[in-house]
């Protein structure tokens, strides 16, 4: 077996456009491949994407790593791809509610290319970003290695392997067969990037570039740049590296060369330099300020390798005694917990998902993202762009078990890779300022000496390969008997507290030893309580709420197949929840209105462990279309942030209240009649802000809207197109359930459709979707360098609609 060797990413070259698989792509696979590698020859280092022209089989088969396999019956397609959201979805699927009741298994991928002959003297590897789960890639025949964890990105070198100028074949075998193996649902195969590396002989370690900010104030900062140089030639080699600085602008800032050493053969060396940067522009909240560093291995005036790493330049830190700080700017950390699914899109997820989610979640007041618990590098990359801070989290369990086949399995032996690996990868984005090593951990509960070892060694790996960033941890019940995590030195090995729900709790600790950081790494949802605990409190650095946006997985009972509590449904739409939360977080005004019909079912102490959990009935409708139209009271419930709100039906005055000095929503007994409440709020006793419900009619039509005019061909881009059924007058009809079939013509498809119904077992990969609530969705991508989209949306017994999408470069 090939050890692996992990190598860096080009950011600037990873968002490559790729074209829909058509039979044409099979024909020129193995020579566009060869030709880009040939085109290598001119550079020190290059990276290609390797997404496309792949062949699949789901399902175990004998022998298919071999070269003369014959898959010519096998399914093409491109990567990123996940077969699992595929479906169908099936009680008796062996993933079970916590999966989604999606299929497990076996899937086999192999994939045809050429490297041409003239590259003998180059360095050549194949780098994925992730494999869903306990993969196995083999190069003609030759196995290079194993990686069970699904999260990781890694990456093996086929120098020697290959057979230049001929046909090779890599074979990857992904296996989640072993169910249930997690708490979530995870999805299955290649579900992330692909990258083909060449590079010469001496070059920068894998991830061996490392750039720091140790000093930053208001004239200058300075960069620290940090990087490992491997010598893999017969010889030795004499080598030093440079660096130019890019700033946001694309001009040069600062540039610097170290001195010169003698690197032996199989050897590495570590070369530091300082540059400074004069008036630097800070990276901060909502402002993706990035800089690169583009450095580079020079032996006297030639270049062996280069690498550009963007950075952004901020400083942070934690205080006991008043929490997070940022810039020198004391504020809370408003987070939301997510998991790594995209819905329709499964695991499989373009980054314009994400940032649409990203969009609507800041509407909230959102601030900060816990990848819970899984880490992804191009998700950092857009948090880095669009200014949000990360908790990037490893592990859902250690050497104690969730589930039989979950990485307890795996940990002794490979947990310190991954978070190597991990950290190694992350650890030049902006965007992440601490490290969690663990979600709701159970193996303190069983041995605490044991579990306190465990916790070094993993923070000492952290440490070793980041000095720059803390380390926390999801504590779990940290004060029933058997944990005592307060008290017997375990929370202290960590730089920062952290602690899943039971903010008294962590409030306590603190007390208990006021030089502890404190942090909620989650926190419950609709808890008022929870919420004052963080904002009356300046030691409560921030707070990560479960979670939001829903996600498919941890469903208790057929025929849910996922979690529907989020701030945001699966389709990104706004939850009343998410519209109190933003009352609570936003500084810019803001009111809502619902109708409340009963209490909130109370939530559980540790949301997550409690069978009942989503057996809640819904008690909030943002609308003002009950069942009952005859006159009767109604509770309207309003959220705003605003000093005064007015209420109005129908153009009628109901009164003003003012705001509750702890948030508490404010409300209004209502005798209902059929029209329009407004709710009306006020700063200062001017409007600032606005919001009304109407009465619906009966559905008439279909309403389509857009979250952007036009996309690209790019396998990360996609439009949303949301249909909503209303009446003749434009009203939304909120209880409107007709299939809605999708038509797209021009230059692009229908990928999927879609609908926040988490009971409805249709595959998403159709052309039609039954309304829920009134709405649905079809989600858009296109083929094409230009042109444009019509997509129509029909229904029986409703009027037609049609929209027009442009395609663009």
């Amino acid at each position: 077996m090939v050890e692996p060797v992990l190598t860096s990413i080009n950011f600037w070259k990873r968002s490559m456009p790729k074209s829909r698989i058509s039979q044409k792509l099979a024909l020129v696979s193995g020579i566009l491949v060869g030709l880009l590698a040939s085109s290598a020859l001119a550079q020190v280092r290059s990276t290609i994407s390797f997404d496309n022209d792949w062949l699949f089989l789901k399902g175990d088969v004998m022998g298919a790593e071999t070269v003369n396999f014959n898959d010519s019956s096998w399914r093409r397609l491109d990567v990123p791809h996940d077969w699992s959201i595929e479906g169908p979805f099936d009680a008796k699927n062996p993933t079970g509610g916590a999966g989604g009741f999606l299929p497990a298994g076996v899937g086999w991928y192999r994939k045809h290319f050429n490297v041409a002959g003239n590259q003998k003297d180059k360095r050549i590897f194949i780098e994925f970003d992730g494999v869903m789960a306990n993969s196995d890639v083999w190069i003609n025949g030759v196995h290079l290695g194993k990686r069970p964890y699904g999260y990781v990105s890694f990456a093996y070198e086929m120098t020697g392997h290959l057979n230049l100028g001929q046909d090779n074949v890599i074979a990857v075998r992904a296996d989640n067969s072993g169910q249930p193996a997690s708490r979530w649902y995870t999805g299955a195969g290649i579900y992330r990037h692909v990258h083909l590396v060449t590079t010469g002989q001496t070059r920068f370690a894998n991830w061996g570039v490392f750039v720091t900010t140790p000093r930053i104030d208001a004239k200058q900062a300075t960069i620290h740049i940090s990087g490992e140089v491997l010598n893999q030639s017969a010889a030795g080699r004499t080598a030093g590296m440079q660096v130019d600085l890019i700033g946001p602008d694309g001009k040069s800032v600062a540039s610097g060369q170290t001195s010169v050493g003698n690197i032996a053969p199989d050897q590495m060396m570590t070369f530091d330099l300082d540059l400074t940067v004069k008036d630097p522009q800070l990276w901060d909240i909502g402002k993706g300020v990035l800089y690169k560093a583009v450095a580079r291995v020079k032996n006297g005036s030639k270049t062996l390798d280069e690498q550009t790493i963007p950075f952004g330049i901020r400083e942070f830190h934690f205080d006991p005694a008043t929490g997070f700080w940022m810039n020198g700017r004391n504020f809370k950390l408003k987070g939301m917990c997510l998991h790594h699914d995209g819905s329709a899109f499964g695991a499989a997820v373009p980054l314009a998902v994400w940032e649409r989610r990203l969009t609507e979640l800041r509407k909230l007041g959102v601030n900060a993202i816990r990848n819970s618990h899984n880490p992804e590098r191009d998700f950092l990359d857009l948090a880095d762009r669009m200014g949000f801070i990360v908790m990037d989290e490893l592990f859902d369990q250690w050497t104690l078990a969730k589930n039989p086949y979950d990485y307890h399995l795996y940990f002794d032996e490979w947990s310190k890779i991954d978070v190597r690996d991990t950290v190694r990868r992350d650890r030049n984005h902006p965007s992440v300022i601490i490290y969690s090593a663990g979600n709701e951990i159970r193996d303190n509960h069983a041995d605490q000496e044991k579990a306190k070892q465990t916790l070094r060694g993993l923070v000492d790996t952290f440490h070793e390969n980041d000095p720059t960033r803390p380390v926390t941890q999801a504590l779990f019940r940290p004060n029933i008997e058997g944990a005592n995590d307060y008290n017997n030195g375990l929370a202290d090995i960590l730089d920062v507290v952290g602690q899943n729900y039971r903010e008294k709790e962590i409030l306590a600790a603190y007390k208990q030893k006021p030089t502890r950081k404190i942090i909620g790494t989650e926190n419950d949802r609709q808890s008022l309580e929870q919420w004052l605990a963080m904002r009356d409190h300046p030691e409560y650095s921030g707070q990560f709420v479960w979670a939001g946006v829903d996600y498919l997985g941890e469903a208790r009972a057929w025929p849910n197949y996922a979690f529907s509590y989020g701030m945001l449904d699966r389709t990104a739409h706004r939850r009343p929840l998410g519209w109190q939360r933003q009352s609570w977080w936003s500084d810019k005004p803001m009111v809502y209105a619902a109708r409340r019909t009963a209490p909130n079912t109370a939530a559980p102490t540790d949301p997550g462990y409690d069978p009942n959990e989503q057996v809640r009935t819904r008690v909030v409708f943002d609308d003002w279309t009950p069942k009952d139209l005859s006159p009767h009271q109604e509770n309207i419930e309003v959220y705003s942030n605003c000093e005064e709100v007015e209420l109005f039906l129908n153009g009628k005055s109901l009164g003003s209240k003012s705001k509750d000095p702890n948030d508490r929503p404010r409300n209004w007994m209502v005798k209902f009649e059929s029209g329009t409440i407004r709710a009306l709020g006020k700063n200062g006793g001017k409007v600032v802000a606005e919001y009304e419900l109407k009465t619906a009619g009966k559905p008439a039509k279909i309403l389509l809207s857009t979250d952007k005019s036009s996309l690209t061909d790019d396998w990360n881009d996609v439009v949303f197109v949301t249909a909503i059924v209303v009446d003749a007058n434009g009203i939304p009809v909120p209880d409107a359930d007709p299939i809605i079939s999708f038509e797209a013509k021009g230059a692009g498809f229908i990928f999927a459709v879609d609908s926040s119904d988490n009971t409805d077992h249709d595959p998403f990969q159709a052309t039609k979707r039954r309304a829920f609530q009134g709405r649905c969705l079809a989600y858009v991508k296109t083929d094409k360098t230009s042109g444009t989209i019509t997509l129509t949306a029909s229904a029986d017994g409703l009027e037609s609609n049609k929209i027009t999408i442009g395609v663009r470069k």
